[in-house]
């Protein structure tokens, strides 16, 4: 499974998490990457952190959202990757973990869109070790988290044959459209709530509403890997 093999995950590890490959520009050295030094768990207290922003001529500052709605962690985020051309050409997403929210951007760091997800029950930013390997009845609830970091996607399928956007193929982490559960979840209730703060009912996948899936991960992701950032909410990465 070539594909599949793309998803590795080259986020955080131990304390850190590395964001340089040799193949990027020589003056991504020069722009500090706004994942380092930033204290993520005072944010988390503060669920919206929202500016508005409209387009930038600048080329330091390059992202576009028009009049979507951002937090000022993944404005600097999209910010960093596109002026350091760190995700290689490709598209991208950004999972803004602390608004449970994914936005979509082409190779260009031009924004397609952005929708609300679900996250991991747990807060935390690391995968329990072999937990792709465990049986779902046997993973703990303080065990379902949502890894925190850089991964290279790709287009894949699920064991029941199902397609899914594979995050971190190796701890069964992927973006897939919002399923159905026991009706005691209400999963696709959660996602249309204005809140984030009842969207955290997963197994560690990032779920996503039917439509977007579709229309924009399908569209934008297939025939080609990209690169996923899912932003931490608990640690400070350095």
């Amino acid at each position: 499974m070539t594909g599949m093999a793309l998803a590795i995950c080259l986020g955080l590890s131990g304390a850190g998490c590395g964001t340089r490959l040799a193949t990027k520009a020589d003056h991504a050295a020069q722009m500090p990457n706004p994942m380092h030094n930033a204290d993520y768990s005072e944010d988390a207290e503060v669920p919206f952190v929202i500016a508005l922003k409209t387009a930038m001529t600048d080329v330091s500052r390059p992202a576009n959202f028009a009049s979507e709605s951002a937090s000022r962690r993944t404005r600097d985020m999209v910010d960093w990757v596109v002026g350091s051309r760190d995700n290689l050409n490709l598209p991208f997403a950004i999972v803004d973990k602390v608004n449970t929210k994914v936005y979509v951007f082409g190779m260009d760091g031009r924004l397609h869109g952005a929708a609300p997800v679900l996250l991991g029950l747990a807060q935390g930013d690391h995968s329990t070790p072999g937990v792709g390997n465990m049986r779902m009845s046997h993973i703990s609830p303080a065990e379902r988290t949502t890894p925190a970091g850089r991964f290279v996607a790709a287009m894949g399928r699920n064991a029941h044959g199902k397609e899914v956007l594979w995050v971190d193929y190796e701890n069964a982490i992927s973006m897939h459209p919002v399923v159905a559960g026991r009706p005691a979840e209400r999963r696709a209730q959660r996602l249309d709530t204005p809140s984030p703060l009842d969207n955290r009912i997963s197994y560690g996948c990032i779920n996503v509403p039917v439509n977007f899936f579709k229309n924009m991960i399908h569209r934008i992701f297939s025939g080609t890997a990209g690169i996923v950032y899912v932003l931490p909410e608990a640690r400070r990465v350095r």
